[in-house]
């Protein structure tokens, strides 16, 4: 990078992790450009604004944005309480954005098209690494350009949710039925309530954001009779979204799985389990939801379907950089191990920065929930960390960016054994060195020669996803 002018670094999304990233940009003395797609940052949480988060207050703000907002007077909420997604926004995001120095860098309205290097093609590689990004985006005045020495990609994946069809495509008529389908956590109590209200309502998933509608129409149901709830599960043991109760180190995500096992052995929830989506037909009455083959298969017949199962990264704009990825995940490669909802049986994944999530194209990173691909586990704090080490990375500070800072909470929840987990918690916490581990129990047996824990065996006990609710937040 040229040491002769100011290092610029480019952030997509105006998030949470977005703007800790432009906090962390600005306090190392660097030039921050922040593109925000919606027309007011944290466009993401707005849309789950209704939603409370399992983590307190102390778990949300960012350590270098906490820095520009006291020097502005902010008054900061009591770290023990739960702020809702409007809470989060109006005592935190929209003053930072606003009212710190961070304002005159924030372009909002601004959707990023795509990313090249100035005079590159993906192909070519002699001098790639010293010229600079060219980030091309779109606002109401037409298309405009960007340069940039760096990247970070926080745009999220709040806009790219998974289908309902089991086998990752969309269910065949899933489009043709989209006027009764929601996608992620709809306010069934405030805005959504003429349209939930005395209806049958099915909800798939079986992470927290499936979890919590589910609870928000069991209270609706209570209050209006006539709805009906109905759950469908792609897996055979609902338990599995019960999570670690008493066990969890954030208690209101443990009450979280408490209460919804309270509902199902109340029956006040009707489940249907293995039941993979295929066919959605929209009938005269509402939707009829098949799984199997059309003609034979079972179905259930409603008047609204939730689809809560999960999201998905945009890479639709990032076609002429070099990206290494997972290719199941599509996240980092050195990030998938830690994360692998296929093989991740702790609910603690071990905080990482700019050395899991560099990419081939230098100078590019993702963060935040982006820089989890297609799993599930990400927490909001964990986001924070990455792009502390991550800008400490762009700035030269190597040292500080191989520095870990976050200590983590546990859900109290892993798959080996039940011993281990009441003992030392989520089987010894995380991993402290290895990658490829999953927890410290994992690690000391890879050191030891072994093969690991065991986490992950069908004989182990019931796993359970962390936060895969909206926009990398905890939430209830």
């Amino acid at each position: 990078m040229n040491a002769e002018k100011r290092t610029t670094v480019a952030i997509i999304g105006g998030g949470p992790v977005g703007l800790a990233a432009a906090s962390h940009v600005l306090e190392r003395g660097l030039e921050p450009v922040l593109l925000e797609a919606g027309p007011e940052i944290a466009d993401a949480v707005r849309q789950w604004r209704h939603v409370q988060l399992f983590s307190p207050w102390e778990f949300n703000v960012d350590k270098a944005a906490a820095r520009l907002l006291t020097a502005t007077g902010w008054n900061s909420p009591d770290p023990a309480q739960y702020p809702t997604g409007a809470e989060l926004i109006e005592g935190y995001l929209w003053p930072l954005a606003a009212r710190t120095a961070l304002k005159d860098h924030i372009h909002t309205s601004s959707r990023v098209t795509g990313i090249s290097r100035v005079g590159f093609d993906k192909v070519k590689t002699g001098g790639r690494a010293e010229a600079p990004f060219e980030i091309r985006y779109q606002n109401g005045a037409g298309p405009k350009t960007v340069l940039a020495d760096a990247v970070i990609d926080a745009s999220g994946t709040w806009s790219s949710p998974n289908p309902a069809g089991a086998n990752g495509l969309p269910a065949i008529g899933e489009a043709a039925a989209s006027a009764r389908i929601a996608y992620g956590m709809p306010d069934v109590g405030g805005a959504g309530h003429h349209r939930y209200s005395g209806r049958t309502v099915a909800v798939l998933g079986a992470g927290h954001s499936a979890v919590g509608t589910l609870i928000d129409l069991a209270r609706l149901a209570a209050a209006e009779p006539a709805t009906s709830v109905i759950w469908l599960l792609r897996g055979k043991d609902p338990a599995k979204s019960f999570g670690g109760g008493a066990n969890d180190a954030l208690a209101a995500r443990g009450e979280l799985g408490s209460v919804l096992a309270g509902l199902v052995a109340d029956k006040r929830i009707r489940i249907e389990t293995e039941f993979r989506v295929s066919h959605i037909t929209a009938t005269q009455a509402g939707l009829r939801i098949g799984a199997g083959s059309a003609c034979c298969g079972r179905h259930v017949d409603v008047d609204e379907l939730v689809v809560a199962t999960g999201f998905r990264p945009d890479l639709g704009f990032l076609g002429e950089l070099r990206l290494g990825l997972d290719p199941a995940l599509e996240c980092p490669p050195l990030l998938a191990p830690l994360i692998d909802p296929n093989e991740h049986s702790c609910g603690t994944v071990r905080p990482h920065g700019a050395r899991e999530l560099a990419q081939p194209e230098p100078g590019f990173y993702f963060a935040g929930m982006k820089s989890y691909g297609r799993a599930p586990t990400f927490l909001m704090l964990t986001g924070y960390e990455q792009v502390r080490s991550i800008v400490a990375e762009i700035a030269g500070d190597h040292e500080a960016a191989r520095r870990v800072e976050l200590v983590l909470p546990e859900t109290g929840v892993c798959s080996a054994s039940r011993s281990s987990t009441e003992t030392t918690g989520c089987c010894g916490g995380p991993a402290e060195a290895d990658a490829a581990a999953c927890c410290r129990t994992d690690e000391a047996v890879r050191q030891a020669g072994g093969e690991g824990c065991g986490c992950g065996s069908v004989d182990a006990a019931p796993r359970r996803e962390t936060a895969s609710g909206p926009t990398a937040a905890c939430c209830a």
